[in-house]
This record gives structure tokens, sequence and C-alpha cells, in this order.
């Protein structure tokens, strides 16, 4: 075992302990590859005492949530879908800089009343030791966690995005490699208030571009403008193709379809 494998492990067996002392726990569970590696950990040192809760609204991708529980299904967890009302809060629609923290306040709101009601004694989320690092990775969400007691194993443990995909790889989860999905209001620049019809349009193009072969893509909305992002090396290919992406974006509602040169990156809109 190198020293690289050794360290992970040590960070796991962190994880684990932090884990077995919660004693009863609700999992923030998006299904992105972080918090589903937080469940199947949880389930294995606590058994039924892990409850999965997954919040389902207008600012998800189409098919996210279905993809969420057949993963907790194969980990064995109890997992439940619940409604969340960001959509019902100004803040959130006017889509200022802290948007994140209205949409997350909803959740870990619903998720700590939830606690209290069943007896569970810690909700958890997936956060780990690498997010907020980048100067343009911003997470007023997290704020909210802390504001309510939402606890962090993974950052506890200092588990970092490629040790928790060597976890969730070494524990056959199927989307150990599956790309980040943030909330489809991530597309939209701070300032310009958040429509549901808009955010349809986003994922229709972006599952349109997941279809034609770029598993790692952003559509990022301009009103009509559709600025897509996919990563450097494959710019040169995406410009050859443009044409007929065109055509496509244009039956969806945009009138004009641009590619980013400097390619993808996290957070670029925070810039």
């Amino acid at each position: 075992m190198d020293n690289l494998v050794a360290q992970v492990r040590v960070r796991e067996d962190t994880l684990r302990d932090i884990l077995r002392n919660m004693r009863r726990v609700i999992v923030a569970y998006s299904g992105g590859v972080d918090s589903a590696t937080l469940l199947a950990v949880a389930r294995d040192e606590l058994g039924e005492d892990v409850l999965a809760i997954t919040g389902r609204s207008a600012s998800v991708a189409e098919g996210e949530v279905e993809a969420a529980a057949a993963v907790a299904a194969q980990i064995g967890a109890a997992h439940e879908i619940i409604e969340t009302k960001e959509f019902d809060n100004p803040r959130y629609r006017s889509n200022d800089r802290d948007r994140c923290f209205h949409c997350k306040n909803e959740l870990f709101s619903r998720l700590t009343a939830l606690a209290r009601a069943r007896g569970y004694q810690q909700v958890v989320d997936g956060f780990n030791a690498d997010d907020g690092r980048s100067p343009l990775d911003h997470r007023p969400g997290h704020q909210a966690g802390l504001r309510l007691g939402v606890r962090s194993p993974l950052a506890e443990a200092c588990l970092g995005k490629d040790d928790i995909r060597a976890i969730a790889r070494r524990l056959s989860l199927p989307l150990w490699n599956k790309p980040a999905t943030p909330c489809l209001s991530s597309r939209v620049p701070y300032g310009a208030a958040i429509e549901e019809s808009d955010l349809r349009r986003i994922d229709l193009a972006e599952r349109y571009m997941r279809a034609i072969g770029y598993g790692v893509v952003r559509v990022r909305h301009f009103g009509a403008t559709a600025r897509i992002e996919v990563p450097v090396e494959r710019v040169g290919e995406l410009n050859a193709a443009l044409d007929r992406i065109k055509r496509t974006l244009h039956s969806i509602g945009y009138s004009r379809v641009e590619i980013d040169p400097r390619g993808y990156r996290t957070g670029s809109l925070n810039a």
C-alpha cells in the first residue's frame, strides 16, 4: 500500500469513527459522489440508523432524483424525497450572491426539523475538505448548514474530492467518476432573476450536449444567449460541431449560442 492510499484509508477510518459517534443521522443526499459516498459509509457503520433525504425542486436536473434513488437502493439505505420550496422565497429568485444560502437554508431547516421529530441526533452533508478552497468556489450554502448545526464529516476527516472518489470506487459505487452536477440555478449569472422556464431550457440544452458526447458541460444562461463550457481540450472539437449544436439550441429557445474559449471552469460565474 503506497503512502497516498494509506493516507486515504486513515482519513476514511476517521470518517467512520465520526459517524459511529453520531449514532443516528439524516444524510442530506443529492446523489452526487460526495453525498453518496458519505451515505454508503454511514450505512456501513450505522445500519438502519441512517436516513437519506433528497430535496426535489425546479433547480434539480431531470433524472437526478431518480438516479439518486437508484444508488441509495444499491447502498441499502432508507431514502425519502421531499419537495423543497426555495422558489417561494423572493430572495432566492432574485439571485444575489447569497442565493445558495436561501436554498440550503430551506433544505437544512426541513431536515433538522425532521431529525428532531424522528429522534435523529445529527444532520450531515457532503461538504468536503476541498470545497471552498478556490477563490471562485463561493459556498454560502455551507454557512446555512453551519447556522443550523449541520455537520460535514467528510471535511472533518480531511477528505478531499480525489480521496472521496477513491473510496467510492473501492466501495463499487457506480457513480465514483460521475461529473459534478450542481443545481441548474448556478448557470444563471448573479442579479438575473431565476425563472423556472429558464431552468427547463438550461436542462434541455445540457441533456442534449451530454447526449452527443460531452459528459462534462455547462450551458451558462444569459437570457437569449447560451454560452457553452466544455473541457478546454475539447473546445476545438466543439467549434467544429457548432452549426449543428446551434440548430438544436435555437429550437430550445436560444437565439445566440457561444463557446467559451477558456473551457469549463468550476464557479466561472463567480469570477
